[in-house]
């Protein structure tokens, strides 16, 4: 039997068509995309303004495509892991974090990653393949607390840029009036700096960008980050200067610290020469440990003293809480212990 096309994930183009193969009018498309986005129903049949033979047509060759999640992890601080079905047998993971008034949810967009960071747990599973805009949509809409979201950040598994389609078709699902109708104001993508793909990013959306830099030295970076020799930092930053960040668009820089690594004040120096007039925040992040890496995390002083520094030298950094520790916090871990 041939498995049905998923409604979700798709844009009111595609929805068009669909409404056209269907021989339904031309209208069917947005109101099956106000059914799948704003009412966010789960079946063809509660779409209930097409008509009774429009939504058996429509059932023959489509399903709505929602799939709840197969698993979830609690953490003491209200943080939520779920896992989805992913593709080629590997599972992925989204991680909502409560937060006072904001509700974010932390999504991927790949199964497993092919940029191989040798401190990411995603990357030591290997790539499994690209999440359709179905699969990475499905997260959003389909974890219990998605009416509650204020922001979505594209951290989770994978590397957005290396789906750059997929993820620029969900942020069009999530910003336009007809999708959610979200500011792009709510949405973070995370790159490691694939630079044709983020200038696409840029160009075509108003989305936050963040920017995983981990080390200022090239030849440091690329110890941990093999990306660095195709996409060296420099030429990220140099494009990333020629788009403005001043006013409502944000970049953030990423930066894991680890004990004896990249956490003394000759890095916090490097890092102010190469981001000097760049409009950015550092964000300097704990390291959770994972299994065969070597790196510690470093002490709370040192990231204190790490962050003063580049705050005295005129780059704003800050300290990101640490949320989920007890729920395996590194991105891939929940996934890689329900595979064994």
């Amino acid at each position: 039997m041939e498995s049905k096309t998923p409604l979700i994930g798709m844009n009111l183009a595609q929805l068009l068509d669909v409404a056209e193969k269907c021989g339904l009018p031309r209208f069917a498309a947005k109101q099956m995309a106000q059914w799948l986005y704003e009412k966010r129903v789960t079946t063809i049949d509660a779409m209930t303004n097409l008509s009774k033979k429009a939504r058996a047509v429509l059932a023959e060759s489509y399903t709505v495509g929602r799939e709840e999640p197969k698993a979830e992890a609690v953490s003491v601080d209200g943080t939520v892991k779920y896992l989805f079905e992913g593709v080629n047998g590997r599972d992925v993971e989204s991680v909502y974090i409560p937060d006072h008034d904001r509700a974010t949810l932390c999504v991927s967009s790949q199964a497993g990653c092919r940029m191989n960071c040798a401190f990411c747990m995603t990357g030591r599973q290997g790539f499994h393949g690209n999440l359709s805009p179905a699969g990475i949509i499905n997260q959003i809409l389909s974890i219990p607390q998605s009416s509650e979201l204020t922001n979505i950040v594209f951290m989770g598994m994978g590397e957005p840029m290396d789906n750059v389609d997929a993820v620029l078709q969900v942020i069009e699902i999530l910003t336009e009036p007809w999708g959610l109708a979200w500011s792009p104001k709510r949405i973070t993508v995370s790159s490691i700096g694939k630079i044709k793909e983020l200038k696409r990013l840029l160009d075509e959306t108003k989305v936050h960008v963040a920017i995983s830099i981990h080390s200022p030295f090239p030849s440091e970076r690329a110890e941990i980050m093999p990306v660095e020799r195709a996409y060296p930092i420099t030429d990220v930053i140099r494009l990333l200067a020629a788009y403005d960040f001043t006013h409502q668009r944000r970049l953030s820089m990423e930066y894991i610290m680890w004990r004896g690594y990249n956490d003394d004040m000759r890095h916090a120096e490097a890092l102010t020469r190469i981001l000097r007039g760049l409009s950015c925040r550092v964000n300097l992040i704990r390291f959770h440990a994972i299994p065969g890496f070597d790196k510690q995390p470093c002490p709370e002083s040192t990231m204190t003293a790490f962050r003063d520094k580049l705050n005295q030298a005129g780059i704003t950094a800050t300290i990101r809480a640490s949320r989920g520790e007890d729920i395996m916090a590194a991105c891939g871990m929940l996934a890689g212990k329900k595979r064994e």
